[in-house]
């Protein structure tokens, strides 16, 4: 079929028809008819601006539209069989539907991706290449771009294509009216120097949290007479690239989502650069050089604030400057909420500005009007992500602000609550990462795969915190899917003691108070809890009884955020969570447990962190008995442990063992061997410990050991060529090994050695006999960072 006739819209127009009579009837096909019906609605005034557009399409468009014809003529034969079919022919009826569905998802597809990006590409190319017929496609333009607005371009579920770049009236647009730029001067200094000082950067990135002033940073550097200059004031502030080959033009595509689509948009024209503004990190692959957004300091901060809330530069004489402090700070340096708030504070009297920040302390909007502009503006971010990583996103609103998030935690709660491995875990943070939802931090070590979580952690601005928590406290406390304490108080709230007479439904459970005694604990039933967070202040606590409330209990997360380590008491009650699998405590002494505590049949996984742990003599304890399904045991800076108990070499599940950081290990269990699916083994930073044990040689499936910073270890024992599916070791910061025995060469799935530079010439000779093996020489790398924590 000719593409003339597709552009007439005939067979769009008589399907149209078709599918408004299906919908009329009462048939399997009205569903997906009434979905294809409304595809089509959308195509039609863009197949009209294509035709009156002019352009000639090159063979590639040519053949997708060809494509999309060959399906509407599908739809339209499909259609007719439809309206004949007798609607007591049930097993037909349910063939021709799911006949109709295919046809709707190809052409729904099509209509949300390439065909909309080919149509604005050419309606400008024609725009700028054809003067004498500006003024009609400037209006043709207009109105496409606005109905390609209105049809939300990007990749939704999928995550394909342009979101939300069709929108010139941006955030940060709707705020500037008279405002200074505050806190620009920086940005657009590095970025001018990108666009002229540097002809080999082509695509130029900004990025930043939505709200950070984007794209005002962007409109500056278009209104910038050194930057007009240099492009002749050839500057097009639009949400896709057109094409001059006259003379130097400089585009700037504005809250890109995804690089699927301005790859096709961008054309290497001499001259012509490109500024991609967008909330999320795309990589150098990409952008050829990017600019993170910083957020404002405290001195441009109260500037912007003060020149919404009272229109001048400076708290006015007067008035409450230690008030105005409070809020400015709330706001942590971003724009948007320093504008928002602000102006919802204009003109209010002072106990009203008390009210608002002592509703801010508590993660509440000032008002309506506040909620409305600041969270459902941010909350555009979070719209457009897919449902798993959205709820991953709103479970980090559980935890305390300006905090980090161990990794491990995440992963630990994630896997139980959204039915996702590790892996998949990890990639969600990467994306939340990548679309600056939070920051993530790691230690100098870490990176690779084998690194431990615990030397990975995130954090959340806070007012992203404060969005998560808003857009999970629609519902009533006792129906929530998550429960959660905003800030830090010192009993649980009101609202929930008022509705303890009703169960809460919340998955997740989140606490955060000083000391707590038995007493100070409501008696609540928590039927659907699958993760406790306990954070908390204190050098004594006591853990809820409610927990024995909790039948689905499956992650438990205890934080102490007090200098000293706390005591907590009524351990007990956990032996009651017969579903519970990972324990996570942090900075609390663990006491001696009881004899008759219950086994943990379910327990897999075990983190202590800056703990005091309290072993039983060996003959009382016995920890295969306690946890007969244990796979991952990590204590970090852990005080006072000089040795493990040597039940420990029961647990046969165990496949990952980290007894990291702690000062005053001496050794390991003799029968360390025992551990015979043991896959991962870290000892580093252990300064007492002087040898591994003989055992080791049996280990035959360990993949990976990490000795690093032993400061008096003596050498890699000569048991270790046992382990034959040894593929890393990790030995740097060993000052004591001076020689490597003789049954590494037995190691031949060895594949990377990390170490100093006064051994690596004799890793470097094993490579006669270890082919694949890649040494590299490690720079000292010890840390006491985490003392600052």
């Amino acid at each position: 079929m000719a593409v003339t006739d597709f552009f007439a819209g005939e067979i769009a127009t008589e399907l149209l028809k078709m599918l408004i009579t299906i919908t009329r009837k009462a048939c399997l096909c009205k569903p997906s008819a009434e979905q294809l019906k409304l595809s089509i609605e959308e195509l039609l005034p863009i197949i009209e601006e294509i035709k009156y557009s002019g352009v000639e399409l090159t063979p590639t468009r040519q053949m997708q539209l060809d494509s999309l014809s060959r399906a509407l003529r599908d739809g339209l034969e499909l259609a007719g069989k439809v309206l004949v079919s007798s609607r007591w022919n049930v097993y037909k009826n349910l063939q021709l539907s799911r006949k109709m569905e295919k046809v709707e998802k190809k052409i729904s597809r099509f209509l949300q991706g390439p065909l909309q990006a080919h149509v604005l590409a050419d309606v400008h190319h024609v725009r700028f290449e054809t003067t004498e017929r500006f003024d009609r496609l400037e209006g043709s333009a207009r109105r496409l771009e606005q109905r390609l607005g209105s049809m939300k371009i990007g990749g939704g579920g999928e995550g394909w294509w342009l979101e939300e770049a069709m929108n010139n009236m941006n955030e940060e647009e709707q705020y500037e009216g008279g405002l200074e730029k505050v806190g620009m001067e920086l940005g657009k200094r590095k970025v001018k120097g990108m666009l002229l000082d540097r002809d080999d950067l082509v695509v130029i990135g900004i990025n930043g949290i939505g709200g950070s002033g984007k794209t005002t940073l962007a409109r500056e550097i278009c209104r910038d007479d050194e930057v007009r200059s240099y492009f002749n004031n050839e500057i097009l502030f639009l949400d896709c690239i057109p094409v001059s080959e006259l003379t130097p033009t400089l585009v700037v595509l504005d809250d890109v989502w995804s690089d699927q689509v301005f790859h096709q948009l961008i054309f290497n024209v001499p001259g012509c650069k490109t500024l991609v503004v967008s909330r999320i990190k795309f990589p150098s692959k990409v952008l050829n050089s990017t600019y993170e957004l910083e957020l404002l300091r405290e001195e441009e901060a109260i500037s912007l604030f003060c020149h919404t809330a009272f229109g001048t530069t400076s708290i006015p004489p007067g008035s409450d400057e230690n008030l105005i402090k409070q809020v400015v700070e709330k706001c942590k340096g971003l724009p948007l909420a320093l504008k928002v708030i602000g102006a919802s504070l204009r003109d209010q009297p002072e106990m009203y500005w008390r009210g608002a920040n002592s509703r801010l302390s508590r993660a509440q909007p000032i008002c309506d009007s506040h909620e409305i502009e600041l969270l459902n503006r941010m909350k555009l971010s979070i719209d457009y992500l897919s449902e798993k990583v959205r709820n991953c996103f709103l479970d980090l609103g559980s935890f305390p602000e300006d905090k980090k998030i161990p990794l491990d935690v995440l992963i630990n709660i994630w896997t139980e609550l959204h039915d996702i491995d590790d892996e998949e875990a990890f990639a969600i943070i990467l994306e939340l990462s990548n679309k600056n939802l939070l920051t993530l931090m790691k230690e100098e070590r870490a990176g690779d795969i084998y690194s431990s979580h615990c030397e990975i952690s995130v954090c959340q601005h806070d007012v992203l915190r404060d969005l998560a928590i808003h857009m999970s406290s629609f519902e009533s406390v006792n129906n929530r899917r998550r429960l959660v304490m905003a800030r830090r108080e010192k009993g649980l709230p009101k609202e929930w003691e008022r509705n303890i007479d009703q169960q809460f439904l919340a998955r997740i459970v989140s606490i955060h108070t000083g000391e707590m005694k038995e007493t100070d604990w409501s008696k609540m039933e928590f039927p659907k809890a699958e993760v406790l967070i306990l954070n908390f202040d204190s050098t004594e606590y006591i853990l809820p009884p409610f927990i024995e409330n909790m039948p689905k209990l499956r992650a438990l997360v205890v934080i102490n955020y007090n200098t000293k380590t706390s005591e907590v008491q009524n351990l007990w009650v956990l032996g009651k969570s017969s579903h519970l699998r990972s324990i996570w405590m942090e900075k609390i002494t663990i006491p001696e447990l009881p004899k008759t505590i219950i086994p943990f049949t379910n327990l897999e996984k075990i983190s202590f962190l800056l703990c005091k742990i309290n072993l039983r003599e060996e003959s009382e304890l016995d920890l295969s008995h306690l946890f007969p399904h244990l796979s991952h045991l990590t204590m970090d800076h852990c005080t006072k442990m000089t040795k493990l108990p040597s039940s420990i070499c029961q647990v046969k599940t165990l496949r990952v063992l980290s007894i990291t950081s702690c000062e005053s290990l001496e050794e390991l269990p003799f029968d360390i061997g025992k551990l015979i699916f043991l896959r991962i083994l870290r000892v580093y930073a252990c300064p007492k410990l002087k040898k591994l044990p003989c055992g080791i040689k049996n280990l035959i499936w360990l993949d990976y050991i990490d000795v690093s910073q032993c400061l008096n270890l003596e050498c890699l024992n000569e048991e270790i060529g046992g382990c034959v599916s040894l593929k890393e070791i990790d030995m740097r910061e060993c000052p004591r090994i001076k020689r490597l025995p003789r049954s590494i060469k037995w190691l031949r799935s060895l594949r990377r050695v990390i170490c100093d530079e006064e051994i690596s010439w004799q890793w470097k000779e094993m490579g006669k006999e270890l082919t694949d093996l890649c040494v590299k020489v490690a720079e000292e790398s010890f840390s006491l960072d985490w003392l600052n924590e």
